[in-house]
C-alpha cells in the first residue's frame, strides 16, 4: 500500500502540471527559492515547534477559500471590505511572520519572481518535513501559482469545514474543492499537531454526551477549567506530525466532532485503521494530498499577480 501511495503522488505531479504548476518552477528564475523558504521555516520551527502546525493550517485555510492564492494573507485589498483574516475560522491562524520573512528574503534575491501563494505551499511542505522529524520524504511541491487580489471575511465560514462538522458535511466540503473522501481522512491527520481552544470542542466534554473516552473527557474538562483553556490536539505525541492521531480516533480520544466523524462509516473507519497500523502509509498519502490540495483554484497571470508584500495587493 505504501508503494501505491507513492505511485499516486507521481500521478498527481503529472496532473498538476496540466494546471500550469510544475516541480522546479523557479529553477532558472530564482534557483534558491525553495531553500530560502525552507530556511525560514527551519528557523521558526527551532524557536517554536508549534509554528510548523500553524503553517500547515495556514496553507489549508488559504486553499479552501478562493483556492491556493494567498488571499488568506491579505490585510486589505483596497475595497474596504474585511478580508479573510477577519473571518471567524481564521482568527487563530499563525505563522504569518514566517511567510513575511521568507518573502522578504526572496524579494532581495529575486525581486518580483516568487508568489506568496507558492511561499505558502513550500512552507506547508517544509513544515510537514520538519514536524515528522525528517522521517517523511521531502516531497516535491509543484509551483507557478499567482496571488489573488480578492479576499472576503464572509467567505471563510462558507468554505472552511467546521470542527463541529459531521461526516456528510466534511465530505461535501472537501468534494467541493475537488478532494476525495480519502483526501479528507488523510488531511485530517494534520490534527496530530497543534493546540486548540476548548471552545472548539466544548460540546463533546461533560456534561455533554459524546462518544469520547470517559477518562479522556474528564481530563479535558479539567484542562478547560484552567487559566489556559486549551488542549493539544494529539495528547500522546503533541509535537510530532505522525499517525498517532488515527489511533487516537480509534480509541475515541480525539477533540473535535469532525475527528470523531472519521469513525462514523465503515469506509472511513477502514482508512483510519490502515493509517494507524500500516507503517509509512499515511505519510505517503499525506504528501500526495498536500500536493493535490495545492492545485485547488490556482490563479494565473490572467487573474492574479506576484505580490511584492504578502499582506497587500500591489495596487491599492
Amino acid at each position: 500500500m505504501v508503494k501505491i501511495a507513492a505511485l499516486a503522488l507521481l500521478a498527481l505531479l503529472g496532473s498538476v502540471a496540466c494546471q500550469g504548476l510544475s516541480v522546479g518552477h523557479y529553477s532558472y528564475s530564482c534557483p534558491n527559492a525553495e531553500a530560502i523558504v525552507r530556511e525560514a521555516v527551519k528557523n521558526a520551527r527551532e524557536k517554536n515547534r508549534g509554528t510548523g502546525a500553524g503553517l500547515i493550517r495556514l496553507f489549508f485555510h488559504d486553499c479552501f477559500v478562493r483556492g491556493c492564492d494567498a488571499s488568506v494573507l491579505l490585510n486589505t485589498t483596497g475595497s474596504g471590505e474585511p478580508t479573510e483574516l477577519k473571518g471567524p475560522p481564521n482568527k487563530t491562524l499563525r505563522g504569518f511572520e514566517v511567510i513575511d520573512a521568507a518573502k522578504a528574503a526572496l524579494e532581495e534575491a529575486c525581486p518580483g519572481v516568487v508568489s506568496c501563494a507558492d511561499v505558502l505551499a513550500f512552507a506547508g511542505r517544509d513544515a510537514t518535513f520538519f514536524l515528522t522529524n525528517r522521517t517523511a520524504a521531502y516531497f516535491p511541491m509543484p509551483a507557478g501559482r499567482y496571488d489573488g487580489r480578492v479576499s472576503f471575511a464572509n467567505e471563510t465560514t462558507l468554505n472552511l469545514p467546521s470542527p463541529t462538522s459531521g461526516l456528510q458535511q466534511l465530505n461535501k466540503s472537501f468534494h467541493a474543492k475537488g478532494l476525495s473522501l480519502e483526501d479528507m481522512v488523510t488531511l485530517s491527520g494534520a490534527h496530530s499537531v497543534g493546540r486548540s481552544s476548548c471552545s472548539s470542542f466544548h460540546d463533546r466534554i461533560p456534561p455533554n454526551p459524546s462518544d469520547m473516552d470517559p477518562e479522556f473527557a474528564s481530563s479535558l474538562r479539567e484542562q478547560c477549567s484552567s487559566s489556559d483553556p486549551s488542549a493539544m490536539q494529539d495528547f500522546k505525541t503533541p509535537d510530532d506530525l505522525d499517525r498517532q492521531y488515527y489511533q487516537n480516533a480509534v480509541d475515541h480520544k480525539v477533540l473535535f466532532t469532525s475527528d470523531a466523524a472519521l469513525m462514523a462509516s465503515n469506509e472511513t473507519a477502514r482508512m483510519v485503521l490502515d493509517n494507524a497500523h500500516v507503517s509509512g502509509l499515511w505519510e505517503k498519502k499525506f504528501a500526495a494530498a498536500m500536493v493535490k490540495m495545492g492545485g485547488v483554484g490556482v490563479k494565473t497571470s490572467a487573474n492574479g499577480e506576484i505580490r511584492k508584500k504578502c499582506w497587500i495587493v500591489n495596487k491599492v
